[in-house]
């Protein structure tokens, strides 16, 4: 209780004092209240603080603001809502033994694996950085609690004889134009279903996707997901702008769900284990960097802000470095 009551005095006078006149007001309270019993009687509620809801809300209005899209903000809020609600405290109460015991019980009690707990390491560092920040505390919590050693297994890509058997695998053209373009530009699937038929550029084999953070891109496509794309669109009878559309009346634009769960029955009858779109994304730079495209261009081809996301996509190709051991080493 003590150090719960000098903290709220020092967050009191932060706006006053720096931070070596804040420790020696520690220093000079924890003396004066040496062998002073203190007792709660009721829960105070800062009179000038923010309340638990107003600084998640702050803390989503900054990551709106940095360009995070609406899903990134539906996890982040969720995610900071849970572990403030299961607190039960005012964000300014919150210690470092807290978030680590929060984060500790719910591994335990879920299963989940280091690379979720890590991930919600990160959001509390950025949510309680935001407000240390901002001076509505003094110290994030999360300082101390350092990043979480989690596995890197290899990811799997999708051979040239597993894109064959993808598409022997459908039965529908869309869907054969679905892989083929996937396969060949690299793009998200967020971006797959955004796009227009006016969008395209047969012509030159290239469209402009609207990225992560409403950030243009130009992707570009080989000349088999050209053919089929535009077999695909002959075969249309609707008006829809939409690139690609439900194969049923009323023919709406075909969302990332519908893309993903298609994607799977292909490859359940491919016999391919767990196709998705972001697997075709991942075998693109796989391969673009195996035949020597520069990082670079990767980078831009994918449209990653940072060159260490396009590393952490592109999987060397493990046969590349055994023929590279035997040519530089011996």
């Amino acid at each position: 209780m003590k150090d719960k009551l000098i903290t709220q005095i020092q967050v009191r006078m932060a706006s006053a004092l720096n931070m070596e006149q804040l420790e020696e007001l520690r220093r000079v309270l924890t003396n004066a209240f040496y062998g002073v019993d203190i007792t709660e009687k009721e829960a105070i509620e800062p009179t000038d603080a923010t309340d638990n809801g107003g600084m998640l809300d702050v803390f989503i209005a900054a990551k709106r603001i940095e360009g995070c899209s609406d899903k990134s903000l539906k996890y982040y809020t969720f995610t900071v809502r849970q572990m403030l609600n299961s607190m039960g405290k005012h964000f300014r109460e919150i210690s470092t033994d807290d978030l680590r015991g929060y984060l500790a019980n719910y591994q335990k009690d879920r299963g989940s694996s280091k690379v979720t707990i890590d991930n919600m390491r990160r959001i509390f560092s950025s949510f309680f950085g935001l407000l240390e920040d901002e001076d509505y505390i003094l110290k994030s919590p999360v300082r101390r609690i350092h990043k979480i050693k989690t596995d890197k297994p290899i990811k799997e890509t999708i051979s040239d004889e597993g894109l064959e058997l993808l598409r022997d695998a459908c039965d529908e053209i869309r869907d054969l134009a679905i892989v083929d373009l996937l396969a060949s530009s690299g793009m998200r699937v967020g971006e797959l279903v955004n796009l227009n038929r006016g969008d395209m550029n047969f012509h030159e084999r290239e469209c402009v996707v609207l990225g992560k953070g409403g950030s243009e891109r130009m992707v570009y496509f080989d000349a088999r997901t050209k053919i089929h794309l535009l077999n695909y669109l002959e075969s249309r009878d609707d008006n829809n702008p939409a690139l690609f559309v439900s194969l049923n009346q009323p023919y709406e634009r075909l969302l990332v769900g519908g893309v993903e769960t298609r994607l799977r029955k292909i490859g359940k009858r491919a016999d391919l284990k767990k196709v998705h779109p972001h697997k075709f994304r991942r075998t693109l730079a796989t391969r673009a960097i195996d035949k020597g495209m520069p990082i670079e261009q990767v980078q831009r081809l994918l449209g990653h802000v940072k060159i260490d996301t396009t590393m952490h996509y592109a999987m060397v190709n493990q046969s590349n470095v055994k023929n590279s051991h035997r040519k530089f080493i011996g």
